[in-house]
């Protein structure tokens, strides 16, 4: 018995009221984005820094500015931080369907939880662009009345997207005409 006279051990506090994005929702069933799109951002990361490198290379080389070596270094770094927050980015992407709407979520620093209804789309684009289509991805966007909730799946196997696209958009007939 404990000092109080009752048996047995005093109740937990209760816990804290999650907040609106931590933690996603547990009774959702996140599907995975395809971890090849981590070789198209860091692709795409190595081309832009290419250019820049080369550039302030040859500009220090030819002018011995100690400015321009400063900011070759800069951008060398920024390459090396960026190219580990891709591999952190890509794989924070997910998303779920649901009965009535398509959760996206992604981002690092700010996370970000999109809920789109399926009433509410008013269209789907998939595109893949040079470097989606070498490594088989693609993009899905909706796009809804309101821009600003807008949301996108990218690093889709183009049968996956394909499928997507045709649910989402075989819902957001079904869901309108109701309205």
């Amino acid at each position: 018995m404990s000092s109080d006279g009752s048996a047995g051990p005093p109740p937990a506090p209760p816990l804290p009221p999650a907040g609106p994005l931590e933690p996603w929702p547990d009774t959702v069933r996140w599907q995975p984005i395809s971890s090849d799109l981590i070789w198209v951002e860091l692709i795409r990361l190595a081309l832009v820094l290419v250019v820049l490198a080369l550039g302030l290379g040859v500009g220090w080389a030819f002018s011995g500015s100690g400015f321009l070596g400063a900011a070759l270094g800069v951008v060398l770094l920024f390459g090396v931080l960026r190219g580990v927050t891709i591999v952190r980015a890509v794989r924070a992407w997910g998303y779920a369907e649901r009965e009535d709407d398509l959760l996206v979520r992604h981002g690092l620093l700010v996370r970000r939880l999109s809920i789109v209804p399926y009433s509410r789309m008013q269209f789907v684009d998939v595109s893949a662009g040079p470097l989606e289509r070498a490594f088989e991805l693609a993009t899905v966007q909706l796009y809804t009345a309101a821009a600003a909730s807008d949301a996108r799946v990218p690093g889709l196997r183009p049968a996956e997207a394909s499928r997507l696209r045709d649910r989402l958009t075989a819902l957001g007939e079904d869901r309108a005409e109701g309205l």
